[in-house]
């Protein structure tokens, strides 16, 4: 057995015995066991990698080109050598330029190869390419991103979530802020586990950096236009060349349309599509090595009908179907049929956009500072339907308008030294103002078996108002202790101001009542104020880790961590807990992680292991009221995840690249008292304590991908892709019912194309996505009387999509 390999072997079966979970440990033992081909096709078969891609991606974040090419020429040189040789991937997850393999840190890189082969342009879908990643979409409010099962507080506008989204080093406060084409990718990182040491705002899942090409000193051009089933047809532009001898350009823009894929049996129109369009444009200034400046400004927006929730179950009473009957309604009760019956429709407007600048200094002894400002502003309006074909609820929801202004600075110290070290400051500002809206038709109260007149007819307003100030200092040195061992120690100190408040408009419309009805109408719909609230923190942040070079191409590490993310502020009229339950506490975690990257077989396999355990105090996640039919966040507990991840990238023969990805993940809550109880159990809090019932943590995740191509005729090559993606069951809601549990499904995505090698550059490939016409469900969501409603996945869609370069 290769020596290199036989290391990497023991040291997985080593990380598979800490875990002392009896599911993980057969993979890596039959690795460790088996002799070197047996072991590869196990580790390519069942284990494997995140795309570290197979074309050498140098962040665009960071202006240290010179770094960047010394280091791939270097790799480049090396990789001749051998058949199919992997090459290094570049990364500046530590504000440095280094192969993604000597960072000792969980991290999945995904280049524009694997984006584009696997027809993934929207962050929802990325959890097809991802280990432990799980996006819960509904619209562009409710999005959710969460690693380790952590993160699932999607529609929170008075709180950040867990895992932090930065676009071109911007931090974007709303998850739905990313919820736009990917436009001009260059790659993306996600790395897992507590942050904050060196990104601007601190998190306690994970971070996904996401980096757009940079403009060039040479011209670049290119269209493309694809089509497909269900009326989806796109086209993008990119254009990027030089303004004069110190300035490049680079402008991209999209537009995208499609018909949906659910049916409204009310009026036979699609639903769950609509049109999305963006336009990002970028300045680069580089007068000479020392200074650099990156203007980048972006817009975009959607008018669609996203957002669209099938029936799913009635629960263990039926009372929705019942009431329904009431009214002279039936909802679709088949969800396999992708069919709703709505009078009104659904439907949501977003525009959003923002400027950016990064200006970097180089100093003689090649030190730097970073300079990173930005303004941002996202706005949300929906309209959601009951569900019913007829008027029982005509409009209801929350419109969100969102403001942040960043700024960030850093400092790094010269590279090759005995310490290295980085140490920023951060602010962030914040200014958020919302209104969650009812509009009743006139059959509200029978529906809902009131008394005559309490709710039919009546609307609602409840504005509220959000104003956040962050700062934070931080700073991470490593210590080359020796050539093998380095040594990382970092902190950060965040401070943050918070200021709140809510009101109810007294409600309009409606009868004049008195009585039971007067006070049905006031207890759903009366005049609140929260007064002013107001909520400060201090959180630190901390990290220690080491990194050991078993041989140059094996690193084994090992991290503790400790990152806290503020409280927040329900910006929702409370429900039966009252104004003390709008405060919502912090979310401390406490992190551990044991690894191994390595690189074999003469550079044609790379295999990364590690362990991670993470217990999380104050848990923050969705909850529902069922008096108020309004989700709001709260504490959930005390939770624990821990597990293991193994990724691998494999290169068998010239122009064939196998990928592969697998978590294992035992998320529970060891102490939640007073969660919500599932409607099929009796009272209004349960406990859920010692439970695997996290939501939307899957136990299980793997996603396997394959890429080909070679030569089949004279300047033309031909090339494949396919990847499979699975995930085992999970509760979809935080209640835990059994009514609301989203089923395991797979989903496969197929292309295959010609593209030109010599003279005039064009591609042109088909696709399908859900090859095998899998029906699944990606999220669940509570709705009255105790039934849930789901959002179905993608239903298989084949296209073709031409690229021309000029």
């Amino acid at each position: 057995m290769n020596k290199s390999f036989q290391h990497t072997a023991i040291a997985l079966a080593l990380l598979a015995a800490y875990a002392g979970t009896a599911q993980a440990t057969p993979l890596v033992a039959a690795v460790a066991a088996a002799p070197s081909g047996a072991a590869l096709a196990a580790a390519t078969g069942a284990a494997a990698t995140g795309e570290a891609t197979g074309v050498a991606n140098v962040a665009a974040n960071e202006a240290a080109s010179e770094a960047a090419a010394g280091a791939q020429a270097e790799a480049g040189a090396a990789a001749e050598t051998f058949v199919g040789a992997l090459q290094t991937v570049l990364v500046t997850t530590r504000r440095r330029v280094e192969s993604s393999q000597s960072v000792p840190t969980p991290m999945t890189v995904l280049g524009e190869d694997a984006l584009e082969g696997s027809r993934i342009y929207r962050v929802q879908d990325l959890q097809q390419l991802l280990p432990s990643t799980t996006i819960n979409y509904v619209h562009a409010r409710q999005l959710s991103f969460a690693v380790r099962g952590l993160g699932n507080n999607p529609a929170s506008d008075g709180l950040e979530g867990s895992v932090g989204i930065y676009l071109d080093n911007v931090y974007l406060a709303r998850p739905g802020m990313a919820a736009f084409d990917a436009l001009d990718v260059q790659q993306l990182e996600l790395l897992r586990g507590p942050q904050g040491t060196l990104f601007g705002k601190n998190t306690t899942a994970g971070v996904l950096n996401i980096s757009t090409k940079k403009p060039t000193s040479t011209p670049e051009r290119s269209v493309e236009l694809s089509g497909g089933q269900f009326g989806y047809v796109q086209g993008k532009l990119a254009l990027s060349g030089p303004v004069n001898d110190t300035t490049a350009y680079r402008l991209s823009a999209y537009k995208t349309h499609d018909d949906g894929y659910i049916t409204n049996l009310y009026n036979g129109d699609k639903v769950q599509g609509g049109d999305r369009q963006g336009v990002r444009g970028q300045l680069l200034y580089e007068p000479g090595r020392a200074f650099s400046l990156r203007v980048i400004a972006d817009y975009h927006e959607e008018n669609s009908n996203n957002g669209t929730l099938v029936f799913y179950s009635a629960g263990p009473s039926g009372r929705a179907i019942t009431q329904a009957a009431l009214v002279g309604a039936t909802p679709v009760l088949d969800p396999a049929r992708r069919a709703v019956n709505l009078d009104s429709g659904s439907s949501v407007t977003v525009h959003q956009g923002g400027v950016s600048a990064e200006a970097n200094w180089t100093f003689a002894d090649d030190a730097r500072l970073t300079s990173i400002t930005a303004w941002r502003r996202w706005n949300f309006v929906p309209r959601n339907d009951d569900g019913l074909p007829v008027p029982v609820t005509l409009n209801v929801g929350a419109s969100a308008n969102h403001k942040q202004f960043t700024q960030e600075l850093r400092w790094a110290t010269p590279s090759g030294r005995a310490v290295e070290s980085v140490f920023g400051a951060y602010y962030y500002y914040q200014e958020l103002s919302n209104n969650s809206f009812t509009e009743n038709g006139p059959l509200a109260d029978r529906y809902n078996g009131n008394p005559a007149g309490a709710w039919s007819n009546v609307s609602s307003t409840a504005p509220g108002e959000l104003r956040v100030n962050s700062y934070a200092l931080f700073g991470q040195s490593t210590w080359h202790a020796t050539d093998r061992l380095d040594l990382t120690a970092g902190v950060r100190a965040s401070y943050e101001d918070k200021w709140a408040r809510v009101i109810r408009n007294a409600p309009t419309g409606g009868a004049t009542v008195t009585g039971a009805a007067l006070a049905a109408r006031n207890g759903r719909y009366g005049v609140f104020d929260s007064g002013d609230l107001s909520l400060t923190q201090s959180s630190p942040t901390a990290l220690f880790s080491a990194g050991y070079k078993l041989q140059p191409e094996v690193l084994l590490y090992g991290s503790l961590s400790h990152g806290e993310k503020s409280g927040g502020i329900n910006l929702a009229v409370p429900g039966a807990g009252g104004v003390a339950s709008m405060l919502v506490g912090a979310e401390r975690a406490n992190a551990l992680e044991l690894g191994v990257k390595s690189t074999l077989l003469e550079n044609r396999l790379q295999l990364n292991g590690n362990l991670f355990a993470t217990i999380v105090h104050g848990y923050q996640s969705n909850a529902y009221d069922p008096v108020s039919r309004t989700s709001y966040l709260t504490n959930a507990g005390d939770v624990r995840t821990r597990g293991i991840e193994i990724e691998a990238i494999v290169t068998p023969l010239r122009g064939l690249t196998l990928r592969a990805n697998g978590s294992f993940n035992d998320a529970s809550y060891l102490r939640y008292t007073n969660a919500p109880c599932a409607p099929e159990r009796a009272g209004t809090f349960c406990d859920l304590s010692g439970r695997n019932a996290l939501v939307n943590a899957p136990r299980w995740i793997g996603n396997l991908g394959a890429q080909y191509s070679r030569a089949v005729a004279e300047g033309l090559q031909g090339y494949v892709n396919a990847n499979y993606a699975y995930r085992s069951d999970t509760y979809g809601t935080l209640d835990a019912s059994e009514y609301a549990k989203i089923p395991s499904y797979s989903v496969s995505n197929l292309s295959l194309g010609l593209r030109s090698t010599r003279g005039a550059a064009w591609d042109i490939s088909l696709w399908v996505k859900n090859a095998f016409d899998k029906h699944h469900y990606t999220s669940m969501w509570n709705s009255g009387f105790g039934s849930y409603n789901a959002v179905i996945g993608t239903p298989r869609t084949a296209g073709i999509t031409g690229r021309h370069e000029f």
